[in-house]
């Protein structure tokens, strides 16, 4: 049953082709569990949450620092210091007061990632290192859940969408991470304030378009972004057959040690 102020707050969804009050209700019936609430965090969470997505979970065990507000829309000045979960938490709730916000201020591990992942429909990796990357992947996987992933780089930035009704996971499209210190992170190499806020709506949007069904899913495709250039490029990959985790004959059948995996297959 819609509230009036409801009704109002998701009018341009529910006249819309394609979504309407029974696309409005799957959102409200959905849950997403967003996975770092950083650059890229910040905007599929506020989207997201603007959307109407019922049970929004997000994993973030960081504290607001004042180098992260240059594109972190989530937090500002008077948050720097505050655990970001926290503030993550009530600003969404802010902005959209019917929805349900599960804040999980742990890092996610081996220990606890299919706790952590198992409630929700769909997860979406918004993490900045290889290990938690392969980590989320295992566990979609394992647990049968479709996976949106991004990245970002200086000027660049990627996304796809993993595991979703057969199609390949991010293992597939990296089946070995690389070596380690030869990719350095956001901290090393700087990035581009507003990158990650047309990664992190490209992503939403792809959340949105799973659960509702709508459109061409980037599922087996990669879209690269160069900011500099604004330029698009997509690019196709197949799931592969000798897929470790959702090959044919899998071998990965419980989560390992990434930080140790990572560091030595090379």
């Amino acid at each position: 049953m819609w509230s009036k102020e409801e009704l109002d707050r998701y009018a341009r969804h529910i006249v819309l082709p394609g979504v309407g009050g029974a696309g409005q209700a799957r959102l409200k019936q959905s849950a997403v569990l967003v996975v770092g609430a950083g650059g890229l965090g910040s905007p599929v969470l506020m989207y997201l949450a603007a959307a109407g997505v019922g049970r929004l979970g997000l994993v973030e065990m960081d504290r607001v620092d004042v180098s992260n507000l240059q594109r972190q829309v989530l937090f500002d000045t008077p948050s720097v210091g505050q655990p970001k979960a926290e503030v993550a938490k009530s600003r969404l709730e802010s902005l959209n007061p019917h929805i349900q916000v599960e804040a999980h201020a742990e890092r996610i591990t081996s220990e606890n990632a299919l706790r952590l992942l198992q409630p929700y429909d769909l997860v979406i990796d918004c993490t900045d290192n290889f290990p938690t990357r392969y980590l989320i992947n295992d566990a979609c996987v394992l647990l049968d859940k479709p996976l949106v992933y991004g990245a970002i780089h200086q000027f660049e930035g990627q996304l796809s969408v993993f595991h979703h009704q057969g199609g390949p996971c991010y293992r597939c499209l990296f089946p070995q991470p690389p070596r380690p210190g030869t990719v350095p992170n956001c901290a090393e190499a700087g990035v581009f304030g507003v990158l990650p806020g047309v990664i992190g709506s490209l992503m939403a949007t792809e959340a949105i378009k799973v659960l509702l069904g709508l459109g061409e899913v980037l599922s087996g495709k990669l879209l690269l972004y160069d900011g500099l250039q604004a330029q698009f490029r997509r690019l196709s990959f197949p799931r592969r057959p000798d897929c470790p985790v959702c090959g044919q004959q899998p071998s990965v059948s419980t989560l390992q040690d990434y930080e140790l995996w990572c560091g030595n297959s090379v």
